[in-house]
């Protein structure tokens, strides 16, 4: 039986008004259950297998994303976490990459905002139509090394599927005109 908070969350999904980050990362939280379980509100209605990332799955995370309640807003470290965590939870996929461009996509709009860099409204940002290339920084320059020591912590030692992120991140920290040694392990991402 769902609590009541958790339906209220579930009811949030589905109407699209998700009003914060906070929110919007509960909700990816749900989503992760239902790609563990293969089970819970966002599975309803369809065969689901435990472990499973589908279209749907990837759907349902980029209409939270890009929620009217926090498009205007970076993606918070919140989300991308969460976003980790359904990347980590999916053992397999059947949702012709969408997952990864907006895992990825994501990601960077996180490290980039956090860094003080510019970015563009979550709509452009994320949107499968938009190349992650056309607007996600190049260099290292001005992007914070905390932030990528945090995705090198969140990929190190787990496996990543997710070539896009791997090449940008091997990107900003090879382009890096910092000495190495504040770079801890970075390297050490599981490839």
């Amino acid at each position: 039986m769902l609590t009541v908070a958790v339906a209220d969350l579930v009811g949030a999904i589905e109407t699209s008004e998700i009003i914060d980050r906070r929110s919007a990362a509960q909700a990816l939280a749900i989503v992760r259950d239902g790609v563990i379980t293969g089970e819970g509100p966002t599975t309803k209605g369809r065969i689901h297998f435990s472990r499973a990332l589908d279209a749907d799955d990837a759907a349902w995370c980029a209409r939270i994303l890009t929620a009217a309640g926090v498009e205007s807003q970076p993606v918070s470290r919140a989300e991308a976490e969460a976003l980790f965590a359904i990347n980590d939870a999916a053992a397999e996929r059947t949702d012709d990459g969408r997952f990864d461009d907006l895992f990825a996509k994501a990601v960077v709009h996180h490290a980039a905002s956090a860094s003080g860099l510019p970015v563009p409204s979550r709509a452009v940002a994320l949107s499968p139509d938009t190349a992650i290339e056309s607007w996600a920084p190049t260099r290292a320059i001005g992007v914070n090394i905390e932030v990528l020591e945090w995705i090198a912590t969140q990929m190190r030692g787990k496996r990543v599927r997710n070539r896009t992120l791997l090449t940008l991140v091997a990107t900003l920290v090879g382009a890096a005109t910092m000495p190495m040694a504040s770079l801890p392990n970075v390297f050490d991402i599981g490839m």
